[in-house]
């Protein structure tokens, strides 16, 4: 990589650190890209340069966010074992969806997606189908399932049924109970299945 790439790469990056900071902490709305170009110490000209909207500088601080945690949920399907891919997968999936990043996210796409109905959009657009096609996958070829997308579904739905206590201010799930609660939730599952 030239020093330019580098350079442009490193301009990037500050950006969607300063979005997503800005994002989590004032809300879509009241964000402004002005904000953002100050604590990203840049000119508004420079962040224009490089996002030229606020909804693709938000959906790309969103990919930003769920590209590292997918990336590292997906790679436990490879496991020889089954179950234990599948917990390992849950096991980082509940992480992800716990974090205090993703609770944050959570509760601007309630707070405002009457307001701004485009980051809901933008925020469906970006992640949940991969992880929707890593796991039709895996199903398809771990199991003799047809059309797995139910079992998926209810699976998923029962990994993510802390957030909603998360979203309420909850205490946060330790990280033994949620590996508990994705061992539960993932024999559950193997049992309706086999």
């Amino acid at each position: 990589m030239s020093k330019i790439e580098q350079n442009r790469e490193k301009k990037k990056q500050a950006i969607l650190a300063a979005a997503k900071s800005v994002f989590l902490s004032e809300g879509y709305t009241s964000a402004r890209m002005d904000g953002v170009a100050a604590q990203a110490k840049l000119t508004k000209q420079t962040l224009y340069r490089y996002f030229p909207s606020k909804i693709e500088l938000f959906q790309a601080t969103l990919q930003q966010i769920g590209e590292s945690y997918h990336d590292r949920y997906s790679q436990h399907l490879a496991l020889d074992n089954t179950r234990d891919a599948l917990i390992a997968f849950a096991t980082e999936f509940m992480r992800f969806h716990l974090s205090p990043e993703h609770i944050a996210t959570q509760r601007l796409l309630i707070t405002e997606a009457t307001q701004a109905p485009e980051i809901v959009e933008t925020f469906m657009g970006i992640g949940p189908n991969d992880t929707n096609r890593a796991l039709n996958l895996f199903f398809a070829e771990r199991f003799d399932v047809p059309q797995p997308n139910t079992k998926i579904e209810l699976w998923l739905g029962m990994l993510l049924a802390p957030r909603s206590g998360a979203l309420l201010g909850i205490a946060a799930l330790t990280d033994q109970q949620i590996e508990q609660h994705a061992i539960e939730a993932t024999d559950l599952l193997l049992c309706g299945i086999q």
